[in-house]
């Protein structure tokens, strides 16, 4: 990829651009930007920078396990010194933070992401406070003891329900549920069985099948060139996160759902029904863990690692300083006291794989689904076709405005195709509907 003849032969190819199809002129422009992005770094540095990100996931897992901030410290202060160098070479005349962000958001500023988490602390903060006055609701039946065999048949009808063809989406058992992308017709996703929790291993097949969803769907033309694979890091989370939380966290979802679901677990749901499930898998409860989060206050979690970030890469912050600022933060954005390292800023992996400006995309990716589902109701009935277990509709649009394209667009142009302007009112106003109602505000 950095060879002087693979430069050559792209530059050559980009003066004669007009002379290529569209696909062909879009493969060019993705690799020569990833070409002059990777040579702008001198090799040295980037070698050096290879080999610290190897010993930082090393020195992270230990710091984590030991809870001790200070020992992976060193290692964070070299990453952050080495992306806010990084960030020069690849555009001096951006923010070093505004070159990181490019990388997982093309075109993503901090100007912007400043007025989408202002939106997002309005409005969702004080909702998260009303709802903290309401009785909990309750959830206890869904830490009795759900068996592994069981969960692993049930995972299966949800890849049924989901559309996703076993033929080519094989589902696999890890400790932190991924996807692995081969091409459009190899697909593994994964997920996680807790036996006295059902809905974690449940929802984790929803998300990942959702990024199943998209890889799948890339059209066969772009296979095995550069523009396979999803657009951007925020429109790949809009689409596992809009079928986990829009679609999986429904009430026409859990409707269709849950027979089902009392056919695997008789005896677990034999006194459960199908609205109590439904507002059980939307129980709010500020947490530590962003992983573990509710769908109404995982943005925070997001937002809290944005003004980190934000501050470390302009040079605001020092990184001794983050455990300090991360409780604060915590304590502010959701009312949580963070009593450990292990269970606050050493919980991510993404710092000590260098991927610093990675986190907005979740929030973004959130916030895009829900603009999604605006627009999807206009065209066709989703609720109606949601509530018989059907899901063609739903991902028979999402194929047709963003799967398809895989990179052949550009981010922002696929967001528009789907999303039409973005307006993160959008994402807080549903927010605000359907949490009133499920905690009762009025």
């Amino acid at each position: 990829m950095t060879g002087e003849d693979t430069g050559k032969l792209l530059e050559f190819l980009d003066g004669k651009k007009e002379e290529l199809d569209f696909v062909q002129r879009r493969q060019v422009e993705e690799m020569l930007r990833s070409y002059r992005r990777i040579k702008s770094i001198p090799a040295d540095e980037y070698m050096e920078y290879a080999m610290l990100m190897n010993e930082a996931d090393d020195v992270w897992h230990k710091a984590k396990e030991a809870d001790d901030f200070e020992m992976f410290r060193p290692v964070l202060e070299r990453l952050v010194a080495f992306n806010r160098k990084f960030a020069g070479y690849y555009d001096p005349e951006k923010k070093p933070y505004d070159a990181l962000l490019d990388d997982y958001e093309r075109g993503m500023t901090m100007e912007f992401l400043d007025r989408f988490f202002d939106t997002l602390r309005e409005k969702i903060v004080p909702l998260i406070r009303a709802v903290g006055q309401k009785p909990q609701i309750d959830d206890s039946f869904l830490h009795r003891h759900y068996p592994v065999e069981a969960q692993k048949k049930f995972a299966d009808y949800l890849m049924e329900v989901l559309g996703l063809d076993r033929n080519h989406c094989g589902i696999g058992e890890t400790e932190h549920p991924y996807t692995l992308e081969f091409n459009n017709k190899d697909v593994r996703i994964t997920t996680n069985y807790k036996e006295d929790n059902p809905t974690f291993a449940m929802y984790s097949v929803i998300h990942e099948g959702g990024h199943a969803k998209y890889e799948l769907g890339i059209r066969d033309d772009l296979q095995y060139t550069c523009l396979a694979g999803g657009s951007s890091m925020g429109v790949h989370e809009s689409q596992s996160r809009f079928y986990e939380n829009i679609i999986g966290r429904s009430r026409p979802f859990i409707e269709a759902v849950f027979p089902k679901m009392q056919e695997f677990f008789p005896e677990q749901l034999a006194d459960v029904t199908a609205e109590q499930m439904y507002r059980a898998v939307n129980r709010v409860e500020p947490s530590l863990v962003r992983i573990e989060a509710d769908e109404l206050t995982y943005c925070l979690h997001i937002m809290v690692r944005y003004e980190i970030e934000k501050q470390l890469i302009g040079g605001t912050l020092e990184v001794k300083d983050v455990p300090r600022v991360w409780k604060e933060l915590y304590q502010e954005y959701l009312g949580v006291n963070v009593p450990d390292d292990r269970s606050g800023c050493l919980q991510d992996s993404h710092w000590s794989g260098g991927s610093i400006g990675y986190f907005p995309s979740y929030a973004l990716g959130s916030a895009y689904g829900a603009q999604m589902l605006r627009n999807m109701e206009k065209e066709i009935d989703v609720w109606g076709q949601v509530s018989k277990g059907d899901l063609s509709g739903v991902s028979g649009w999402l194929k047709e405005k963003i799967h398809q394209y895989g990179c052949l667009l550009e981010p922002a142009e696929l967001v528009k195709n789907a999303c039409g302007q973005f307006d993160p009112t959008v994402y807080t106003d549903y927010l605000t509907e359907k949490y009133t109602k499920l905690y009762r505000l009025d």
